[in-house]
């Protein structure tokens, strides 16, 4: 899976700054990406609901996070 990760993130940072060179898409300042990320393997149904739910309740906290910010 990390390979998969390896590829896909300059793969679509370099198709992002092509498009903002394009004036396609407005410049970013931030990251894109993380540096690293968190591989799990989901062993049973149980891990699956509860990461599930994690992930689904998360995306509501965004808000609070301290990286959340909006676009003027």
């Amino acid at each position: 899976m990390w390979n998969i990760i390896w590829w896909f993130k300059p793969e679509t940072t370099n198709a992002y700054i092509k498009l903002v060179h394009q004036n396609k898409l407005n410049p970013f300042d931030k990251k894109l990406w993380q540096r690293n990320f968190y591989d799990n393997i989901i062993k049973n149904k149980e891990e699956y609901f509860k990461i599930s739910k994690y992930t689904d309740e998360n995306v509501l906290k965004w808000e609070e996070d301290k990286f959340y910010y909006t676009e003027v």
